[in-house]
């Protein structure tokens, strides 16, 4: 039987973020994941996570393939009796020139491919785990070749299906909305200005984020018999009807490359660890792609998992380690997913006092500069609210240091 100290299964973003995290960390690390298929959506990276990736090298890696988001505007588009004001949230209101990147998924594979293939203590194997053991003292995963390896901790990142989860008998509870996202990129006429909009409309989001140039990422929550004949349309069309949705804020818009849905669900777990396994990203819990949530809150994982298995060196899977990483994420997965639930649902709702609600919450960050700040900074990092950016978050997303920084 061949032996690493830490073996993570499952090659997304999250889970190769996670090997390089470790093999950077000084730790003998195996990445057991099959080649992923090309991924043409995007994701926001934010605050914390953001500054992860950067300290791995990625960000730098990623070069001009990536588009700064200093202002998210939220724009009422429901329609409804109770309407909200449009509200702004400028990243140099808290004393950052943005709040991250966007960036198309594929690019960041290849970023991360390029410094995962730098590391020395990394190495990757192209199979399928397709077991798992787990014992006191050691973990055991089984590839689909039949080799044996065995582990001081095994990182489950192979999704919201998670092979792994499943061997070790960690339940899920799932649920699903009324809804189908329409996932793609496109060209407009008019510059963006790193600018992000999500209008809110009566079937959910429709997201607005920026790429490099005359470009934009779209996430467009609709029913799905709507969607449907959306995408059924025409490509000029259907662009001519994203331009009309914005209210032609970009000019004329172009659709770019392939069309993507998604039926929207989410999932939660009723652990995140057991023995000698922790897990990371949509193994332990799934979004819909909604506030840039998913990734970012995977990243969070990642960071916080590396951390805590390197303030125990001696047993990096120890029962102790488990405890703590499972005390350290959970009140962060549990308010995003209520969050995010809350959004959409809200947004759903014909109910006038939860319309009213929404919109006073909207008002208020609207007129309150300190609720709105307070907002901003809880947003890039859980917990910074009230007691500021870390100096970490500021260096890499570029900050002048005002505000009540705190060192880390």
């Amino acid at each position: 039987m061949q032996r690493r100290q830490i073996v993570v299964v499952g090659g997304g973003l999250a889970g190769t973020a996670t090997a390089l995290g470790f093999a950077e960390a000084g730790f003998d690390t195996l990445l057991a994941a099959p080649p992923a298929p090309e991924d043409k959506r995007s994701s926001a990276i934010l605050g914390r996570s953001l500054a992860f990736l950067a300290e791995l090298g990625i960000i730098e890696a990623l070069q001009d393939r990536q588009a700064p988001l200093a202002v998210m505007r939220i724009v009422d588009d429901t329609g409804r009796l109770f309407r909200a004001p449009t509200v702004e949230f400028r990243a140099s209101e808290i004393g950052l020139t943005a709040f991250g990147i966007n960036a198309l998924n594929a690019d960041l594979a290849a970023a991360l491919g390029a410094c995962t293939g730098r590391s020395d203590r990394l190495e990757i194997r192209e199979l399928k785990a397709t077991d798992l053991t787990l014992e006191e003292d050691r973990a055991v995963v089984t590839l689909e070749d039949g080799t044996e390896i065995g582990a001081d901790l095994v990182v489950a990142a192979d999704g919201r299906r998670s092979p792994m989860r499943e061997a070790a008998g960690i339940k899920a509870r799932e649920w699903r909305y009324p809804q189908t996202a329409i996932v793609l990129n496109f060209d407009h006429t008019i510059d963006h200005n790193a600018v992000s909009t999500e209008f809110h409309t009566r079937t959910g989001p429709f997201t607005q984020v920026p790429l490099p140039g005359r470009r934009s990422s779209l996430v467009w929550v609709e029913e799905p018999k709507l969607a449907e004949l959306y995408i059924d349309l025409k490509p000029e069309k259907l662009g001519q009807t994203i331009a009309e949705k914005m209210h032609w804020i970009l000019g004329d818009v172009t659709i770019d490359g392939p069309i993507a849905r998604y039926p929207l669900g989410g999932a939660k777990v009723e652990r995140l660890t057991d023995r000698r396994l922790a897990l990371v990203g949509e193994a332990g819990h799934a979004f819909p792609p909604i506030g840039a949530q998913g990734l970012n809150l995977g990243l969070r994982d990642a960071e916080a998992l590396i951390r805590l298995v390197g303030e125990s060196r001696d047993d990096p899977g120890s029962r102790v380690t488990m405890r703590r990483y499972e005390a350290a994420r959970r009140s962060d997965i549990s308010s995003r997913t209520a969050g995010v639930d809350m959004l959409n649902r809200s947004l759903l709702m014909d109910f006038l006092p939860v319309q009213a609600a929404r919109s006073g919450g909207l008002t208020a960050m609207s007129l309150v500069p300190p609720l709105r700040q307070f907002a901003m900074r809880e947003g890039l990092v859980p917990g910074a609210g009230l007691t500021g950016l870390p100096r970490s978050v500021r260096k890499w997303i570029g900050g002048d240091h005002a505000g009540r920084d705190h060192v880390e």
